[in-house]
Formats: structure tokens, sequence, C-alpha cells
């Protein structure tokens, strides 16, 4: 095998597939990339078991061939190469070697063989759709930080993607939760994806895809049924298999008759919680909100250091209320609304509150509160 390639070229693809490796591997073959030459064209491979994915970019070939080589190790010598070179890869059948020249720069890497790869066999897909990158972009990015890190509640460590809505109004839905807030988000459902099955996208998936989406005008083709689902964007492949578990009921957590209402404007409260919060302790990071006609006072009290109040403006025209939030909970909802003003729906100290942006539909937020 000899390829000739652009080293830009290269090291955007290696970017992308190399991060599918995982740093420690049982397993030798599992710590390589597959590269594939042949007809013009350069494929890389690279899995974890879980997660696959498949890159191809134009090169001058000639001869073709397969081989494997340490992923994060090619990257790094890539990377660390003057821009602009053309980089030479070249392997023989007959020595276990890949050797990598680039100007005056020589690098001589251990292969295993092209055939111990293993392959992630997706089977039959049941259900096919396109959708725009930057749409399928923001319902990652609206939810993503909801997904829980608790291993033992397996079933929550995913977006849970699946259609929605009514028959006149059908809609794509994905929703995430740590069981401390709930992020969800819709688009109208494409065609081609009514009766899709319920399923649970990996958290890596999710943010693996999210890295590949660079152009917003795109479109990617999502393949999926009761086990994998496929991403299809230009040149790049990504397929996983899907978290098998039951989502809960998370309809039954969004309140429905909070009648409290709050309009506040995002950005002046973002960051009177970010400034009030500076006090907090680490295990404590609660901020007391207490209500009154017109006004909302925010206050953190921490017995070891201190304690903070800011009071701003607000529309609020409902008898006073003090409830308690996780102040990191109340920013990373806060980043995601677009609009200049937040709804905050509330009913009392002890119950979930509803946050929606005021001017831009499609996505609402549940917090539980804390005690304060």
């Amino acid at each position: 095998m000899k390829v000739t390639v652009e080293r830009a070229a290269l090291l955007r693809s290696l970017g992308h597939v190399h991060r599918v490796v995982e740093r420690r591997n049982t397993i030798p073959i599992l710590a390589n990339v597959l590269i594939k030459a042949e007809k013009s064209r350069l494929a890389f491979k690279a899995t974890d078991l879980d997660v696959e994915i498949t890159e191809t970019i134009s090169a001058e070939v000639g001869p073709g061939g397969a081989t494997t080589v340490p992923a994060h190790m090619f990257y790094e010598i890539v990377r660390k190469l003057p821009e602009g070179t053309q980089i030479v890869i070249e392997a023989s059948g007959d020595r276990a070697v890949l050797t990598i020249r680039a100007g005056r720069s020589r690098f001589t890497l251990q292969t295993l063989p092209e055939s111990d790869f293993p392959d992630l066999a997706a089977g039959d897909m049941t259900h096919t759709f396109k959708v725009a990158a930057a749409d399928l972009k923001r319902l990652v990015d609206k939810t993503q930080f909801a997904i829980s890190t608790e291993e033992t509640r397996y079933y929550l460590n995913g977006i849970y993607l699946h259609s929605a809505g009514t028959a006149k109004s059908p809609t794509l839905r994905g929703v995430a939760t740590d069981g401390h807030r709930l992020a969800q988000f819709e688009l109208p459902l494409p065609a081609g994806a009514s009766g899709m099955p319920g399923i649970i996208v990996p958290r890596k998936t999710v943010a693996e895809m999210q890295r590949l989406i660079e152009d917003n005008d795109a479109e990617v083709t999502v393949e999926l049924s009761q086990g994998k689902i496929r991403f299809r964007l230009a040149e790049t492949v990504l397929t996983s298999k899907l978290i098998d578990g039951t989502f809960p009921d998370y309809v039954r957590v969004i309140p429905v008759g909070n009648d409290k209402k709050l309009t506040v404007d995002k950005k002046a409260f973002e960051q009177a919680v970010d400034r009030v919060s500076t006090v907090s302790s680490e295990r404590g990071r609660a901020v007391k909100l207490s209500l009154s006609n017109g006004k909302l006072m925010l206050s953190v009290t921490n017995p070891d250091s201190g304690s903070a109040t800011e009071e701003i403006e607000v529309e609020y025209g409902s008898e006073p209320l003090d409830i308690g939030f996780n102040s990191r909970y109340l920013l990373d909802i806060a980043a995601q609304l677009e609009g200049e003003a937040a709804v905050l729906k509330l009913a009392d100290p002890g119950s979930p509150t509803l946050i929606q942006d005021r001017d831009t539909k499609g996505a609402l937020y549940v917090l539980m509160p804390m005690r304060v």
C-alpha cells in the first residue's frame, strides 16, 4: 500500500475518528484505527465495540491495501507535522509496520492485521429519515446537559429520541433527565420517522455526533432500528448501539398546573445567579429565590464563608413565594435559552418548576427545587 495525502485532510479525518478510540484498551486491536486505500480514496474506521465511525477522503493511491495502526499515536504524528505538507503512507504485506514520511520526517509504526479489526454489524434499519444538521445540533445542544452520568441508572445515560406531538402536528422529540432536571426539545417530524421506536442514544454517541456537525447547512441521514442508530453526514458514517432499557414516563414530571408566573430578563437573571452563587460551597449550591410583587431577591448563605443577596426587577403578580434551586442547574438551563426573557412557572417550594423561553418555541425545562 502506498498513499500520498494532504496533511490538512488527513488531520481533519483522524481528528474525527480517533476520538472514538478509548485511551485504555484490554483488546489491542481496539486501540488501532483501520486504514484502507483503494481507487483514489483513503478510508478510516475506529470503534470501541459500541460506537463505530468511518470517514473517507480523497488521496493519491498506488497500490491499494489495508492495515491498522495505533489511533492516538497516528493522530499526534500528523498533528505535529508542518502545515501544508504532503504525507506519504506506505505499508508492505510482509512486514508488520507502516511508514509515514513528510519532508525530512520519517516514522515507523507497528501494525496489526486488518483481518483482526471488528465490524459493528448494523443489521437491518427499520426507519430512515433526513434532518437538517442545524436542527439536529439544536436538539442535542438543548438537551445534552441534562443527561445523567450516574451509571447505575444506565437508561438515563442518553437522549430519548421518539415521535410525539399530535396527529395534526407530529414532532421528533429529544428528552434527557438526571432526576434533578429535565430538558425537552422538539422539531417537526421528518418524513420517514413516523412509527419509529422510542430509542435512547448513548451520551458518547451524542457527543461524537455533535462534534461531527461542522456545516449547519448540511443534511444528516438518520437510520435506526430497535438496537442501532446510524448518522450519515457527507463522507462520515457514525454507527452506534442504543441503550437497552426503558426510559421513564417523563411526561408525568412535567408540571401542568403551575399558576405562579415569573418573567425575567434572561441575561440579568443569569448574571445575578452567577454573582450570588460565588459564595456558595461545592456541596451546597442552593440559591434562594424570594418573589414578591415585581421583585425577585436572590440570596445565598454559606455558613463557612458568608452570604450574598441581589435584587432584580421582574414581572410577577402572584402571592409571595420563597423557593430554592441548585445554582449550577439554573445556570445550565439559562445558557440554553435563546430569547431575551425567561418564563418560570412555579407552584410551591416543594414542586417542580417549568422554565421556558418566552419568545422561542420548541424547548422546555423542568427543575426540581432544593430545600433552603
